[in-house]
């Protein structure tokens, strides 16, 4: 099978990009002039709630700077049709090409007023040798295939081969300027940071959705009649969902004509909703689907939120931003236990649901205000629909535009459906890695499962004082994060002076060293601490390692396979996302059978031992990880 052609489309064609190097960097970016302007008008205007009423009102409300008296076309856009009846192509009628935009402006449906008009610059051109290869590649004649192989019949004669026009460079519509403003890494830093606080919440209102039910799996049992064991698939179904959504949801954040946030936004609306019936169900039958449904539609904003953050920074700067949006996730897991605990106490099993409601909705109604698109992608193909109807030229098109029209069903289900397990198969970093984060990833729902056994039945806690144990992990996140940032800062970001591509993947490993070295610790200290002898801090102290080591090799496993093949990034996420997802639904379906069977010590002796075991991965691919991908024909 061959994969080289099958790309999804912000990997195809020109590469979409723009300058930010007037952009704050940190972590100086506090001393930049710039640094503090929010425009709450902009951020209001791409919203989800801005643009629906910007299309319902006939785009009379929150309009865009192309569609606003004073707004210069740059001469790219308006001597596009010349340039292609120079090339002897179809074009509009010059009286359409030469539209005045002052009498667009007129035009009662595109008056108003903003104040982030920019002004007349030339088109950006490619900004080094590398982008002007980028763009070279799109111009030439691309088979059209499913497999991208040309078959050959049995006479040896080769077939015919289909191709497709590009438009030329002035027709394919880009930024208008190294500085535009509208360019996600072009933001100002407090918008950046703002924005990025969105996703992070986006991505605990959802995560903690999983481990806010485990608190009530003894109600739940109790009420509808049933073993603990049936009463945990409402976890586990819920953990199953959101690792098998993104095979077929996720895609839709990368088609120009959604972006991300409105995929975002839907999907959150309807978690939302299936919260009321979840929390009204009278037997197990209507639970379980509605928890994997769940699941299921909130994982968009589980599986791309880190794309969404990579969206606004720079490379050098992504590690600090995504540990951010890393220990959101972690702590989603973290906490729901500690929420949920007191509300099935005071309330049943119904009410950790209730609180999930409120915490989803709560959520989703201020993110539907302030969490604007950060595709480029999709605010291009935008842009390029302004400038359709201002200059009449209907040959204007965004990049985006012109690969998702050449993508066809089959790529975008190989993509998403066969291709994450091709890789995953056939290249050995793709395997380890998957299989680490998997184990550490089930291990981590199993842990959480001992905390009953050993707070509750062990030290008499309750359910709202078990939560309260949970706060163990959390300040372990908290506390690796507080040492991470620095050396993101000072080791990491350095190594990108020469420029991304230069940058050796392998240099992400020695902090999953360090988190390999967490994960067994804590196992054996929590296993063999955890005693009614011995004072409830003890195993509490001891599993704050673990999460800060599965927080230290999610930071560097992701980040190690992004560099490792980023053209394929997409399917290689989403395949990881599956995996772990599978051994984190899987897990806690045995876990208080096997901390009961065998005691809490023996049981975590064997979870440290599988730890120990996968100690040598990340020193093994630090070592000769480089040799392993020359031998890839897919790793960079």
């Amino acid at each position: 099978m061959k994969l080289d052609d099958e790309l999804p489309a912000h990997h195809r064609g020109r590469q979409i990009t723009c300058n930010d190097t007037s952009s704050p960097r940190l972590p100086l970016a506090l001393a930049h002039p710039e640094a503090f302007k929010m425009p709450v008008h902009a951020v209001l205007r791409d919203s989800f709630i801005g643009t629906l009423v910007y299309f319902l009102s006939g785009r009379r409300y929150f309009r865009h700077p192309e569609e606003l008296p004073g707004f210069v076309l740059p001469e790219k856009y308006a001597t596009a049709g010349a340039d292609r009846s120079a090339r002897g192509g179809d074009q509009c009628e010059a009286s359409s090409q030469t539209r005045s935009v002052a009498a667009a402006a007129a035009d009662p449906s595109t008056s108003g007023e903003d104040s982030n008009i920019p002004q007349t610059e030339p088109a950006s051109e490619p900004r080094n040798e590398q982008d002007a290869d980028n763009v070279s590649e799109t111009t030439t004649m691309r088979p059209v295939s499913d497999n991208g192989d040309l078959e050959k019949g049995a006479n040896g004669k080769k077939q015919k081969e289909q191709v497709t026009e590009q438009p030329s460079d002035s027709e394919v519509v880009d930024w208008y300027g190294p500085d535009d403003p509208e360019c996600p890494r072009n933001w100002s830093f407090v918008k950046r940071c703002f924005v990025t606080f969105d996703i992070c919440l986006l991505t605990f209102s959802i995560y903690i959705g999983s481990a806010i039910y485990s608190p009530g799996i003894g109600l739940v049992a109790q009420q509808f009649g049933i073993s603990d064991v049936a009463a945990t698939l409402g976890l586990a179904l819920f953990v199953a969902g959101y690792g098998i959504g993104p095979m077929f949801l996720s895609p839709l954040s990368e088609i120009p004509q959604f972006g991300r946030t409105t995929v975002y936004m839907l999907a959150m609306l309807v978690f939302v909703c299936i919260q009321v019936p979840t929390a009204l169900s009278k037997n197990l039958g209507a639970l379980l689907p509605l928890r994997f449904l769940a699941g299921f539609v909130g994982s968009p904003p589980l599986a791309t939120g880190g794309a969404s953050v990579a969206d606004m920074w720079a490379p050098e700067d992504r590690a600090v931003v995504i540990g951010v949006w890393g220990l959101a996730a972690v702590c989603g897991p973290v906490l729901g236990p500690l929420l949920g605990g007191f509300a099935a106490q005071a309330e049943n099993w119904p009410w950790t649901i209730w609180i999930l409601l409120w915490l989803s909705g709560g959520s989703f109604a201020w993110l539907a205000f302030t969490l604007p698109e950060t595709s480029a992608q999709a605010i291009l193909y935008r842009r390029a629909g302004r400038l359709r109807r201002l200059t009449g030229n209907p040959n204007l098109r965004s990049q985006g535009e012109i690969d998702a029209a050449q993508m066809s069903l089959g790529e975008v289900a190989q993509m998403t459906l066969v291709r994450p397990f091709v890789l995953t198969l056939r290249e050995p970093i793709v395997f380890f890695i998957n299989l680490y984060v998997a184990l550490a990833y089930g291990i981590l729902y199993v842990f959480i499962a001992s905390f009953n056994v050993v707070f509750m039945e062990m030290h008499g806690f309750n359910l709202g004082q078990n939560g309260l144990a949970f706060l163990g992990l959390f300040v372990g996140a908290v506390i690796t994060y507080a040492c991470f940032a620095p050396y993101a800062i000072y080791v990491l970001k350095p190594m990108f002076k020469d420029g991304e591509e230069n940058f050796i993947p392998e240099n992400r490993l020695p902090v999953a060293m360090v988190g390999a070295i967490f994960l067994p610790i804590s196992l054996f200290w929590f296993g063999w601490t955890s005693s009614s002898s011995i004072n409830f801090i003890v195993p509490i102290i001891g599993s704050a390692f673990f999460s800060a080591g599965v927080f230290l090799l999610f930071q560097a496993a992701l980040n190690y396979l992004s560099d490792c093949y980023p053209r394929y990034v997409a399917s290689i996420l989403a395949g990881n996302d599956l995996f772990r997802s599978s051994l984190g639904a899987g897990f806690p379906l045995f876990s208080t059978a096997f901390f009961h069977n065998l005691g809490v010590g023996p049981a975590c002796s064997i979870l440290g031992g599988i730890a120990v075991a996968m100690i040598p991965i990340p020193f093994v691919l630090y070592v000769y990880g480089a040799r392993i991908r020359a031998w890839s024909k897919y790793a960079n």
